[in-house]
């Protein structure tokens, strides 16, 4: 990783912060999106301590907005010329439905749209350093769920888990489209299940679905141990020959059968285009 520049969102706490001290130490130089501007400056001092070398970088940017995604996809995009590992990481549970200024449902909004934008924004930057990687963190929570087209922003009856579980199916099922749609290009695009980790992930869902995640992770694994796929994806030479893979404990994993539907993931890039307005005529 020496001398390679790295893109992690979700990254001031948890897995992705971990990742992101990980790579750092590896001799990456780390570009941070962040929202919480604290938050980010404590992770920036971070990895500074890891790589005092190094010009990480931040940028603030609440992604579950479509506009703030490509704003800040157009900031990095202009000030990094090459960009060898993108680390979409960022996401969240929500109890109780809510809407985005934009009119999307706001997991769909943060732990899908997010990951689209800023993965296409940076497209030339990552071509540009091709060998290059995507990394995408989804989740064991796809299972079990399935994409309905004609209600994708769960207007009909929301339930928090039942909508993050679809987010994560959309991660797999992107990460699949994006790979066929970049074969050749010499950046591969990957994504994993990091294992139920013990974070801040859940903290502010709110409801009984704070108090059951607060529950479970008297059970869960550190966030060193899940940090250790993101890690493996980004870093590993092995990682370097597989593209539209999901993993889990830095190998190879089979997802669930609707996660492997390439008529849902051809669709699902069709409806993500269409709602960030880059349909074609």
């Amino acid at each position: 990783m020496q001398g390679k520049v790295v893109v992690v969102t979700g990254a001031t706490s948890g897995i992705g912060r971990i990742a992101a001290e990980r790579l750092a130490g590896m001799g990456a130089r780390v570009i941070l999106v962040a929202r919480d501007p604290a938050r980010g400056e404590a992770v920036l001092v971070a990895l500074r301590r890891a790589a005092p070398g190094a010009a990480h970088g931040l940028y603030l940017a609440d992604l579950a907005s479509m506009a703030e995604s490509r704003r800040v996809a157009a900031e990095i995009a202009a000030a990094e010329p090459r960009i060898d590992v993108l680390i979409n990481n960022a996401g969240a549970l929500f109890g109780a439905r809510r809407i985005t200024a934009e009119g999307l449902e706001l997991t769909f909004a943060t732990n899908h749209m997010a990951y689209f934008l800023l993965t296409l924004g940076l497209a030339q930057r990552l071509g540009a350093a091709a060998p290059a990687r995507v990394i995408n963190t989804a989740s064991n929570a796809h299972r079990g769920a399935r994409l309905d087209f004609a209600d994708l922003q769960s207007l009909r009856g929301y339930r928090g888990v039942q909508a993050y579980g679809r987010s994560k199916l959309a991660n797999i099922l992107f990460t699949r489209e994006l790979a066929r749609r970049w074969r050749g290009s010499g950046v591969t695009v990957n994504c994993l299940h990091p294992g139920f980790v013990a974070t801040r992930f859940g903290n502010g869902s709110g409801g009984w679905i704070s108090y059951g995640i607060r529950l479970a992770k008297l059970f869960a694994i550190t966030p060193e141990k899940g940090a250790e796929t993101i890690v493996h994806l980004a870093a590993a030479a092995a990682a370097a020959e597989v593209s539209g893979g999901y993993f889990y404990q830095c190998r190879p994993a089979q997802p669930s059968a609707a996660a492997e539907d390439d008529a849902a993931a051809a669709r699902l890039w069709r409806e993500s285009e269409r709602l960030a307005g880059l349909s074609r005529a």
